[in-house]
């Protein structure tokens, strides 16, 4: 089972990486030729709205929803059920989504008012906002249905058109930097064209994989449908249990409006980064073990399920612990590599430096979040993570309030950081505390291991690494330091753990992942 978990992780993390690269391109541009100020502050929340809308229903609620029951279908079920749920399914999104695309468009300076009030003393920069709100809102309606065909595909075994797809999110955003904002008045504004076109092109790529697994929805109105009922509802407590990170973040957006300008960027920025490891990891595992768990508890193979967690847990710690290291202690040399050109400057660098660290201590947490609380949905449980999440929330409003005067927008992200941390810890004991997760041997001694390796490869990084070097370098040298350090701190991170004894077995390579 290990071997198969690990090669379907090892695809999407690849199409991530993708994806990801290709994200980092995107954002060393619209730093370069945007650089930081009121007007890409206006287009990042303009973005981040129903960027943040599409984490919540499509990559969140929706997907924990779905594919559970979907997967009921494909273990149980007729081939024809099957193709009348996901035609059902698809003619009740779509409506539903058209409905809620053409509020967003009406409500749009509403929405900024709410999600960015700080706007509301600039005037011009609060009009700018609404105006590209208005472009990027439709975003939401073309990519949850992409969400939709994912989940499609995803339950049959099919990771890799999915994980692919978001690339075309950057190249259309890229070409409208590139190609489009030169020949528009307010340059700015191309972007959120770049948005809605990336929608439509991701959608059309999905096409032809669900035309060749013979599954190509055709839409129907199927609200009274028991089973669309049924996804319907576990939908929308489901929003609160798998997104929290998400409405922490927004929160957090809404709270940086009120700070210096720049600030909603530097803390874009800071995410962006974290998103790297976060996606080609988090996300890779959180769309792999999903199905895997709903099919062990269609099965009722408890054995199997706690074996897979077990296995995702391991993986998390492996790679996300010395990931929120090597984040925290390269903050300011990965951003002054990236992103310090022309109207990104070094003062920027230290800035988006103070939030980058807050927001990559966190990264394990998120991380763990996106393994466990599959935990509970794909047994159709999404009453306890909506719990943990209000719990998370509410600690979010408080330290964003208590760090937000003393830390400025580096506060904002620690806030987020903490209450992950909360959230990931009250879902892990409860998973413990039920007895659905049994963890599997030698756990400690895998957790002295990891431990140690990572602290011979963070005292080589704090030893070796001097910051302020990195703002007087070259762009060439930059880059070539970067490469050299990231290089060698895989390198003494790979030895350690070879020679304090990790195996693949230890990750469950093997007949069983609880050895």
């Amino acid at each position: 089972m290990s071997k198969q978990l690990f090669k379907s992780t090892a695809i999407v993390s690849s199409m991530t990486m993708i994806s990801r690269i290709m994200g980092f391109i995107r954002d060393m541009l619209f730093a370069n030729i945007f650089g930081v100020n009121a007007a890409t502050d206006a287009f990042f929340v303009a973005f981040k709205i129903p960027n943040f809308l599409r984490r919540l229903f499509a990559e969140g609620a929706f997907a924990q929803a779905f594919v559970p029951i979907l997967t009921d279908y494909n273990e149980k079920g007729s081939r024809a059920a099957l193709q009348l749920f996901i035609d059902r399914t698809a003619g009740t999104l779509a409506l539903l989504l058209m409905l809620l695309s053409l509020a967003g468009v009406i409500a749009a300076p509403l929405l900024i008012m709410l999600f960015a009030p700080g706007f509301l003393w600039e005037g011009d920069q609060f009009d700018l906002a609404v105006q590209m709100l208005r472009i990027t809102f439709p975003y939401l309606f073309f990519v949850t249905l992409v969400a939709f065909a994912g989940g499609i595909l995803n339950a049959r075994g099919k990771f890799a058109i999915p994980a692919l797809t978001p690339v075309f999110l950057n190249i259309c955003m890229i070409a409208a930097a590139v190609w489009l904002s030169p020949r528009m008045e307010q340059p700015i504004i191309a972007l959120a064209w770049g948005v809605f076109g990336a929608g439509v092109v991701q959608l059309l790529f999905q096409i032809p994989a669900l035309l060749h697994q013979g599954l190509m929805p055709r839409p129907r109105w199927g609200f009274g449908d028991p089973s669309v009922r049924q996804m319907l509802k576990l939908m929308l407590p489901a929003i609160f249990g798998v997104s929290v990170v998400q409405l922490n973040l927004l929160f957090g957006t809404l709270v940086a409006s009120f700070l210096s300008s720049g600030s909603v960027s530097w803390l874009y920025y800071s995410d962006r980064l974290v998103e790297f490891p976060l996606g080609i990891l988090g996300v890779a595992l959180a769309t792999v073990i999903l199905p895997k768990l709903s099919q062990n508890h269609a099965t009722d193979d408890t054995i199997a399920f706690s074996n897979a967690l077990d296995w995702g847990l391991k993986l998390v710690l492996l790679i996300g612990l010395p990931a929120t290291l090597g984040l925290t202690l390269l903050a300011e040399p990965l951003l002054s590599t990236l992103f310090q050109y022309n109207e990104f400057g070094s003062e920027d660098v230290r800035m988006a430096g103070k939030s980058l660290m807050a927001y990559a201590s966190g990264l394990l947490a998120f991380m763990l979040i996106k393994v466990l609380v599959p935990g509970f949905t794909s047994r159709h449980d999404t009453q306890t993570p909506v719990r943990f999440g209000i719990h998370s929330i509410i600690a979010n409003i408080v330290l964003n309030l208590a760090l937000v005067m003393p830390l400025a927008h580096a506060g904002i992200a620690l806030a987020t950081t903490l209450s992950a941390y909360l959230n990931a810890l009250l879902l892990l004991l409860t998973l413990l505390k039920q007895g659905i997760y049994l963890p599997g041997q030698q756990w400690l001694l895998y957790v002295l291991r990891i431990v140690t390796a990572n602290a011979i490869m963070s005292a080589f990084l704090y030893y070796f690494v001097d910051a302020e070097l990195w703002l007087e370098w070259s762009a060439s040298q930059r880059g070539l330091h970067l490469a050299l350090t990231i290089g060698l701190a895989i390198v003494i991170y790979a030895l350690s753990l070879l020679l304090l004894g990790i195996r693949p077995r230890h990750l469950g390579l093997q007949k069983s992942p609880a050895t």
